[in-house]
């Protein structure tokens, strides 16, 4: 995954190559954003993803600027970041966050492949919620017509992650200011009931296991 582009040059020691590290920060979010050039100006758009081992994939409206722009092979990059603290330092020089970040280079691959574009779908579900795939109405033929699939490889990808306290000068360590870390964390709160849900239709399997596995 090491390459030009990949190489991390503000501050080296915070990168991260391996495949490992990657997808480990990957799994943990289900949404990037996706910067590209359209009409020779830059645009970048969040949306979800799914991964499975070197790939991941994005769908989306037939029509989307997006999606219509990168089935053309054209030069993409994503990112991900998960801000997991605000780091206060002595000086305000050197506040800072605590985060975990990937950034991926590559071009799309339009998924033309009816079964291959059946299984992305599920696994862009089943990344933000397992087992909701099986439970949902799938897709039919109008719907499957006005979703586009592609795919990214993750060949180009690499890692970085800050952690820890705050790095100040050595002088500033006398002064009578606080300094250290706020986390923050995410967490899934209760469910809200759809106002038209029938009546008497129990919490779905996969959303009480997302809260499970969440607390």
């Amino acid at each position: 995954m090491f390459t030009d582009k990949t190489k991390v040059k503000r501050v080296p020691k915070r990168g991260y190559y391996d495949a490992d590290t990657v997808y480990k920060i990957l799994d943990n979010d289900f949404i990037c954003q996706v910067g590209f050039v359209f009409n020779e100006y830059p645009v970048v758009i969040p949306t979800i993803y799914g991964r499975k081992a070197d790939v991941i994939y994005f769908h989306g409206a037939s029509v989307s600027r997006m999606l219509v722009t990168m089935e053309k092979g054209v030069n993409i990059s994503i990112n991900v970041t998960q801000t997991d603290g605000i780091v206060l330092a002595r000086s305000a020089f050197h506040h800072s966050l605590n985060y975990h970040s990937v950034t991926v280079f590559g071009k799309a691959e339009l998924v033309i492949d009816a079964q291959e574009r059946i299984e992305a779908l599920k696994i862009v579900s089943d990344h933000i919620i397992p087992g909701r795939w099986e439970e949902a109405r799938l897709p039919n033929e109008k719907e499957l017509k006005a979703t586009k699939v592609l795919k990214l490889s993750l060949s180009e990808a690499s890692a970085k992650i800050r952690t820890g306290p705050p790095g100040d000068e050595k002088a500033d360590y006398d002064l009578d200011i606080w300094a250290g870390v706020i986390p923050i964390e995410k967490k899934y709160g209760t469910p809200i009931p759809d106002p038209d849900l029938k009546s008497g239709v129990p919490m779905s399997e996969s959303a009480l296991n997302l809260m499970a596995i969440k607390k």
